[in-house]
């Protein structure tokens, strides 16, 4: 049963004072309090309350300082970074530059997820204390933007508790750092129950005050979409991220709440094993249908992307024929014209391709990570069932969908997945999603994708300066795997989130809840 603790209301130093406790409701848990385990928006974003990456992001999206102070191209492949001075670690040890070394260690490791933050820093030097120089394989333009959610973590902490690299959480395996966490943020965890409640308590040595920021923050995993919306409706919760389509229009018109919605840049998609030479859940035996384009081309062709975001996500979804939308770096309107769909094509397709009788598949999906994902894939589904293709949706939580397609064992044949590029830019989205597997490169690459010549345009695309050069490069990269439909992307949904009318929340659109902008107004 939900807490209900009385807010504080009295006034100081001109501000309304902070709640004394903040509730937030959410649909799922962070898998893990290591921020290196999951490169996910979930888990990322409670753990910005906690760790700090050098450079931030203000409520606005752009960088600001954060343990860095500033940062300047000392050469063409050398970013220095001045670390602010003074800044403790929630044990009370100081924060330098040995850390940041460390951590760039534990980032590149190969039990990390979050490899790709990194992957195109070769080297780093601890100039002093406080000023720390990383280099580059080549000259990286970007480099400030790529590190916002790189977030440092304490040399002697993780050593001293044995989690000097990050669990791999595929393995099943657990350490000290799955269950606890020290950084030199806002909070630090005081309770930690995966699955159903994590309480952070605001740190008082913190280098940086707002003045209203909630002394406790209880954040209680609230599976179930009625239950969640219910204790927002009763006043249990003061805010609840991931409010269902359905719910929307009531919360906007209930007077003691407010909707806060806003477009998001994760982009929603479908993903075929293109690496096996026999799928490992299908009935077809000896091949892989999804090495051939016509099959690819065939599943976009059946699928009616406009009926899913007006029917089953009510509108509040954006189609889309790009991995990337609107507000990514590299954006192009003109490449995003998803094609209609067109289920007599794509059953000659199939014919064409050797399977006039269609094939069965089945598509691994979340059920409590995406806005209205179970609904999405049974719709696929069905969609994909007038061409001959019979799907099993297999539907399961966020923790055992991720570990399932995931790597090590990669093990799915078609699945449905989210990514938000943390940098804002879409090389983040090519490097990932679509550069060939190789321990750094396509850290997401779910279904082993590879094109040697889009890997070659990643690499220009990485290195070169000149915005427009560098624009005319993304688009051949998205051409590239537009013509190959070496994935089909569906669209980027709206990020709907309810809260108690008194609370100023800034939603941003990369889904981050950053506690220290929410500001009580009672």
């Amino acid at each position: 049963m939900l807490l209900v603790l009385a807010l504080a209301t009295a006034v100081t130093c001109g501000h309304a004072a902070a709640a004394a406790t903040l509730r937030w409701a959410a649909e799922a848990d962070a898998a893990s309090l290591d921020p290196y385990t999951r490169d996910e928006v979930t888990q990322l974003s409670l753990l910005g309350n906690v760790y700090e990456p050098l450079v931030r992001r203000a409520a606005d999206l752009s960088l600001e300082p954060g343990l860095a102070v500033s940062w300047e191209q000392s050469a063409p492949t050398r970013w220095r970074f001045h670390l602010r001075p003074h800044v403790s670690w929630q044990d009370g040890t100081p924060f330098t530059a040995a850390d940041v070394l460390f951590s760039l260690g534990r980032v590149q490791a190969p039990t990390s997820l979050l490899r790709s933050l990194a992957a195109r820093i070769t080297g780093a030097t601890a100039i002093d204390a406080q000023t720390v120089e990383l280099e580059t394989a080549a000259p990286d333009p970007i480099l400030p933007q790529e590190i916002t959610t790189w977030y440092m973590m304490s040399k002697a902490w993780a050593e001293a508790n044995g989690t000097a690299v990050p669990a791999l959480l595929a393995s099943g395996r657990e350490d000290f750092a799955t269950r606890h966490a020290m950084g030199t943020g806002p909070y630090h965890v005081a309770l930690r129950d995966p699955d159903h409640r994590t309480v952070l308590e605001r740190n008082p040595a913190w280098w940086d005050k707002p003045a209203d920021l909630a002394e406790t923050v209880e954040r209680d995993v609230l599976t179930a979409p009625t239950t969640r919306m219910s204790a927002l409706i009763s006043g249990e919760v003061d805010i609840a991220t991931d409010v269902p389509p359905q719910d929307a229009d009531y919360i906007a018109h209930t007077s003691s709440l407010k909707l806060i919605a806003g477009p998001e840049l994760r982009t929603i998609f479908l993903g075929m094993d293109q690496s096996r030479d026999e799928l490992l859940k299908s009935d077809v035996k000896g091949r892989n249908p999804f090495r051939d384009q016509r099959v690819r081309q065939a599943v976009a062709l059946a699928i009616d992307e406009d009926a899913i975001a007006a029917k089953v996500m009510r509108g509040l979804a954006r189609p889309s024929w790009l991995l990337w939308g609107p507000g990514v770096v590299g954006y192009d309107a003109a490449l995003d014209r998803r094609p209609a769909a067109d289920p007599e094509q794509a059953h000659a397709l199939l014919a064409a391709a050797g399977y006039p009788s269609g094939f069965g598949v089945t598509l691994d999906c979340p059920n409590d990570r995406y806005v209205m994902d179970e609904a999405i894939c049974t719709a696929v589904a069905s969609m994909l069932a007038r061409v001959g293709i019979r799907v099993d949706v297999n539907a399961q939580p966020k923790a055992r969908f991720f570990a399932e397609i995931g790597p090590p064992a990669f093990n799915t044949s078609f699945y449905l997945l989210g990514w938000s590029p943390p940098t804002y830019d879409a090389l983040n989205v090519l490097f990932n999603l679509a550069g060939t597997r190789d321990g750094t490169r396509g850290a997401i690459n779910d279904e082993g994708y590879s094109d040697p010549a889009l890997d070659a345009l990643l690499a220009r695309i990485g290195t070169t300066a000149d915005t427009a050069a560098r624009d005319a490069l993304i688009d051949d990269a998205a051409r590239r795997l537009q013509a190959a439909y070496a994935y089909i992307p569906l669209h980027q949904q709206r990020l709907l989130w309810g809260a108690r009318a008194t609370l100023d929340v800034p939603q941003s659109a990369d889904g981050f809840l950053q506690l220290r902008f929410v500001h009580d107004r009672r």
